[in-house]
């Protein structure tokens, strides 16, 4: 897939920002975060509009959208402390590119790395524009828009509002009232901290090296799993070694399931076992629905933290195990409640401190390591419309990060896209277990075919 850049500029707020919102201070939640870019890339078939067309309409209504989320068009101070909000503005590029739509959304053979040259910039460059777009215009008459965030300022949710908004923008010709106005209250709900001596890649290691994979995962075959844990479930509360009527989550399921197959795979057992190794499984969660009262969704910024599970891995009774993880990790996700919000927003000088002590643990091996489940499963993926429809796919990259897992809804509603990233050595040992390749999916992103036409200007 060959992608050729057109043209690059810089689009700011339509309206310039006041002087008592020139400076954005960054919570701690956004102090910890790694120092990247949230990519997302939304796929649209031909709509019978020209490149000219398409490219003027994102370019007036982003600059709309930029006076409502000022942070994005400014500028990350060289110590990541906050934001200057100079209306800078954001990157806007143009892209051709050398093949039909079809051909690249329905491929599973192009590595995801390739997708990447669909973002505006490489995602470790955070500080010179927090916010980029690019436009991608296919053979076929069909576009992509890929959209590249700072995770410094903005947690999935909040990137995919932001874009939610802009595109409501773009389909009520500009009118930043159809909107809702974004709140910019995390750091006075999380005060700024002291993260000096905190890498926040020592808890997730990235590396060029690392291999990001798409895998299908059809409903039916989810519910089967889960179906088969409630029936271990059961069988535990007839012989009074367990006692819980909460039903094993979709997610929950799922992710214990990858994970077993990873170890094996990777034969992780062994080392282990001989080892006397332990493992943190973590899995991210939105705090906004855990405030009391609940922050609505347009809250800005990182209103996020993880559940952490322990675990020791075995090769014996893999279903019993993996739902006694799954279980186990529910139960986690349980404990991040009002409670934990409450004392995080308290203490965050020790949350700061626990999570440069988790770092340390990492390096001295006390850890073999973390692996990272994230869901933007029910997130607004696919409401993403500027006037056009809806897109046909929504796709992540390769982020690099070893041992990270996300999950997200497919178009069609009938199941799971899972993006696994790690290490070569072992995506290739992964890839070979026959265990996990009876449970994908050939990946259908789109039932029936794709629309196409020709643009004949501005390409």
């Amino acid at each position: 897939m060959k992608v050729e850049v057109i043209s690059r500029e810089i689009i700011k707020p339509s309206s310039p920002t006041p002087a008592n919102l020139r400076r954005y201070v960054l919570s701690f939640p956004d102090q910890l975060c790694p120092r990247t870019h949230n990519p997302f890339i939304y796929y649209y078939e031909f709509n019978g509009n020209q490149a000219d067309e398409i490219s003027n309409k994102l370019k007036i209504s982003l600059s709309q959208a930029l006076t409502l989320y000022h942070p994005l068009a400014g500028r990350l101070t060289s110590d990541n402390s906050f934001v200057d909000c100079d209306d800078n503005g954001a990157l806007f590029v143009k892209a051709r590119v050398d093949s039909r739509l079809s051909d690249v959304v329905e491929n599973d053979q192009i590595p995801l790395s390739a997708f990447n040259k669909l973002l505006p910039s490489e995602l470790d460059k955070t500080a010179e524009y927090p916010l980029g777009v690019q436009l991608n215009f296919f053979d076929c008459g069909g576009f992509a828009v890929g959209v590249s965030i700072s995770h410094t300022l903005a947690d999935a949710l909040s990137c995919l509002v932001f874009i939610r908004s802009w595109m409501a923008i773009a389909r009520s010709d500009n009118d930043v009232a159809a909107v809702a106005r974004p709140e910019f209250r995390s750091a006075a709900i999380f005060p700024p901290q002291n993260v000096g001596g905190f890498n926040s890649f020592s808890i997730v290691p990235k590396g060029d090296a690392n291999v990001t994979k798409r895998f299908s995962i059809d409903a039916r075959k989810i519910e089967a799993l889960r179906a088969k844990y409630e029936e271990i479930r059961k069988n535990c509360e007839e012989e009074g070694t367990q006692k819980t009527s909460k039903r094993i989550s979709r997610i929950e399921a799922l992710s214990a399931f990858i994970w077993s197959r990873v170890v094996a795979s990777t034969k992780d057992v062994e080392f282990l076992s001989a080892n006397n190794k332990l493992y943190k499984i973590r899995q991210t969660v939105n705090l906004r629905p855990r405030f009391d009262p609940p922050l609505p969704e347009h809250s800005f910024g990182n209103y996020l933290s993880s559940s952490a599970t322990t675990v020791t891995v075995t090769s014996a009774d893999q279903d019993n195990y993996c739902h006694r993880l799954a279980r186990q990790m529910g139960e986690e996700i349980t404990k991040v409640n009002k409670d934990f919000v409450t004392y995080m927003r308290e203490n965050g000088d020790k949350f700061v401190d626990f999570a440069k002590k988790e770092a340390e643990k990492l390096a001295r091996g006390e850890v073999a390591g973390t692996f990272v489940f994230t869901s933007l499963c029910r997130f607004p993926l696919y409401e993403a419309d500027f006037g056009w429809g809806k897109p046909v796919w929504v796709s992540s990259v390769n982020r690099g990060f070893a041992n990270v897992v996300s999950f997200q809804d497919n178009r069609n509603g009938d199941g799971l896209e899972v993006y696994l990233c790690l290490k070569a050595e072992d995506m290739a040992n992964f890839e070979a277990d026959q265990e996990f390749l009876a449970f994908v999916s050939p990946i259908v992103t789109k039932k029936g075919p794709f629309k196409c036409g020709t643009m004949l200007s501005g390409v």
